[in-house]
């Protein structure tokens, strides 16, 4: 049985062994910690990769700033940390697809890799906008909690994460941009070919979140800077001019492969209203089905052909044309020429056709909701109180999400705030039938003790979030109890920690035999079974929204994830029959814990066993 890994993925050894494929030449090996790794060969690769070197020094056209570096190196440590899962705190936890997930965005982001590794359909973030009054997150873990502590808003159990960083600090945009770089390089892996992403940023950083962007998403992945009409007031945020506008970065994987071209039923009451006044003869919008409404457009609204078309009767009439006659035929055969009672030819235009491969505009308009709306939405769900300043009204992410996901996607959010995002995809779901699941990641910071939230009872902003979904999900349902009944209002609460396992996994060759021989497990004494599974599912790259079933074999505790797909006890002692009886499930996986079989006879059976009833399984030991 081989060891589980129980880390998160290792991207610089993943881009390592990418270039290998492509040059094997430039990869070497090298001894890190006593270890053979392979390594780059910089030299080697600047010599295939440019006919000419570039000199270290030589000036080119780049981005940075300070500790950019650092930042790079941040986005590729791997980390050995867990998701512990928390029913307590979850929404139907054992058939819900969503999830809920607590802790430093960046550590959850890289515990994500593994499972969602290109499979996101959509992000939408809203990070802290560096007004001079935000707090952003601390990432160098070199500086000592108390030099932090005076300047620190929020810390979580790993030491102070969040710092306000105002305009007088020397280095105000660097630590913004230290910030976000690794955790939107690290959400870029997690993006689907065909994924996009939405940044909502004001203009403070949106020249260098927008160079910052190009770098990581590539340039040529910019779609459009979508400008956010936030309110009729504006806002006096400014000393100079009032701000009426907020702007949302728009960038694809690979904008070859985007999708971004939906329109919901205000767009198309738009086009239809346009094209009233330009040819539309008569139109018909009866129809509650946007694929059965259709236009009829008169045949010679544009007198460049002359054609034939034939009547019921038998007889011919020749009429001008903007369609060529083999186009005409064409239509005729599919049924969309219709010919009116003074004999004058239309053409039956169904409206998605015409409006195929139609692009939204880049301008949304007050219609999408406003900062005002936001606020009220959130007073609608917890009284006249005031828990967040300017929160993002749910229509305004529907309206992205009606741009950039489709039914089935799944969509994250890992700044996910007072969880508008959430909130947003259960609502879309309910209108159009769809069943897109969301992730949601917040740093569960500390509310102000003066604050209305902590009055009412909310200790961190995680806890409103989580409530906010609650209630959101109930008025759904109840204002549309004949089409919500399968709708999915849960989520799975999970909670960012420190590894399932004690140091000894990770680097046995910093302890003595004698400290070995005192360790009667390398498990956390205070880690549940469940806990445990979760951290397998994260290395073995499960779903965490994963169907989980508890069984009883032979008076042991089993876990049955994805009907067969993996199949884990984590008891001790384990007996021939209950290898016998998970072989003869042949699970794609099965795990247990290191040591725990019954006796020697067990240990020596165990592979036997697996090679005569589940040869294919996979059998892994933590």
């Amino acid at each position: 049985m081989d060891k589980l890994r129980m880390m998160s993925m290792d991207n610089v050894q993943m881009n390592v062994e990418k270039i290998q494929k492509l040059f094997p030449n430039a990869v070497t090996e090298v001894l890190r910690d006593g270890k053979p790794t392979l390594a780059i060969d910089f030299d080697v690769l600047k010599q295939e990769l440019s006919a000419e070197l570039i000199d270290d020094k030589e000036e080119r056209y780049q981005m940075t700033w300070p500790d950019k570096k650092k930042s790079v190196l941040l986005a590729n440590t791997p980390i050995s940390a867990t998701l512990r899962p928390c029913k307590e705190e979850s929404v139907d936890f054992d058939n819900t697809q969503n999830l809920y997930i607590e802790g430093d965005n960046l550590d959850v982001l890289k515990l994500l890799q593994e499972t969602y590794l290109g499979k996101i359909k959509m992000i939408y973030i809203d990070p802290p906008y560096n007004t001079g009054n935000d707090f952003v997150y601390n990432d160098d873990f070199r500086v000592e909690s108390e030099e932090w502590s005076e300047m620190s808003g929020d810390y979580d159990e790993q030491g102070n994460r969040l710092v306000q960083n105002t305009e007088s600090n020397g280095r105000f945009h660097t630590d913004w941009l230290n910030m976000i770089y690794p955790r939107l390089k690290v959400a870029k892996d997690l993006l689907s070919d065909d994924g996009v992403i939405f940044i909502s940023i004001d203009d403070n950083e949106q020249a260098n979140l927008k160079k910052l962007c190009d770098e990581v998403f590539g340039s040529l992945q910019f779609v459009t800077n979508f400008i956010w009409e936030k309110g009729k007031e504006g806002g006096n945020d400014s000393s100079v001019m009032r701000s009426h506008y907020e702007n949302i970065l728009c960038y694809c994987k690979d904008i070859n492969m985007a999708d971004i071209i939906n329109l919901d039923r205000k767009d198309i009451s738009r086009h239809i209203r346009e094209d009233k006044e330009n040819n539309l003869v008569a139109g018909i919008t009866n129809s509650q089905n946007v694929g059965e409404l259709y236009q009829l457009i008169n045949l010679s609204k544009q007198k460049d052909y002359t054609v034939r078309v034939p009547l019921i009767d038998g007889s011919i009439i020749e009429w001008p044309s903007y369609a060529p006659q083999k186009t005409i035929d064409k239509w005729i055969k599919e049924g969309k020429v219709f010919v009116g009672e003074k004999r004058v030819p239309y053409i039956k235009s169904y409206l998605k056709d015409e409006l195929q491969g139609q692009k939204p505009s880049n301008i949304i308009t007050q219609t999408y909701g406003t900062t005002k709306a936001g606020s009220i939405e959130m007073r609608e769900f917890f009284g006249s109180r005031e828990f967040f300043s300017y929160p993002k009204p749910s229509v305004l992410i529907k309206r992205l999400l009606s741009i950039g996901s489709k039914k089935g996607s799944m969509v994250l959010d890992f700044f996910s705030g007072s969880a508008t995002t959430a909130h947003a995809v259960m609502q879309l779901n309910a209108e159009d039938g769809g069943n897109r699941k969301f992730i949601m990641v917040q740093l569960p910071e500390k509310c102000d003790e003066k604050s209305e939230a902590f009055t009412a009872g909310y200790g961190n902003i995680c806890e409103i979030g989580k409530e906010r979904i609650r209630r959101a999900g109930k008025k759904i349902k109840e204002e549309n109890p004949l089409t919500t009944q399968d709708l999915d209002i849960g989520f799975r609460v999970l909670k960012l920690d420190s590894s399932n396992m004690k140091d000894v996994y990770y680097k046995p060759e910093d302890y003595s035999q004698g400290f070995l021989e005192s360790l009667e497990d390398n498990i956390k004494a205070d880690r549940t079974p469940l806990d445990l599974l979760f951290q397998v599912m994260l290395d073995l790259g499960k779903p965490l929204s994963a169907k989980i079933e508890e069984k009883d074999i032979a008076g042991k505790h089993v876990f049955i994830v994805d009907d067969n797909d993996l199949i884990a006890c984590f008891d001790s002692d384990i007996t021939e029959d209950v290898v016998k009886t998970i072989a003869q499930m042949q699970p794609l996986y099965a795990v247990f814990r290191d040591s725990s079989l019954s006796s020697d006879s067990v240990a020596a059976n165990f592979d036997q066993i697996f090679a005569t009833y589940s040869p294919n399984t996979t059998r892994k030991v933590l």
